[in-house]
């Protein structure tokens, strides 16, 4: 790739991270005012808790 070409990308990617870490910080703050106190990581440990009650397989991802 060229340099202008690799530019491009890095403006894309950047754009993108921006757009990713915004949504992130949205859905945190939505999970701290229907009471998740410490935002999307106690809403992640109360959906691992719920899904190892219920003894349901876990996703295709890491955790």
């Amino acid at each position: 790739m060229k340099k202008k070409d690799l530019i491009k990308k890095i403006a894309k990617l950047e754009t993108i991270n921006d757009q990713l870490v915004a949504e992130i910080e949205y859905v945190d703050l939505l999970a701290r005012q229907i009471g998740f106190e410490e935002g999307l990581k106690t809403l992640k440990s109360a959906a691992i808790e719920i899904l190892e009650e219920e003894d349901i397989e876990e996703p295709p991802f890491a955790i």
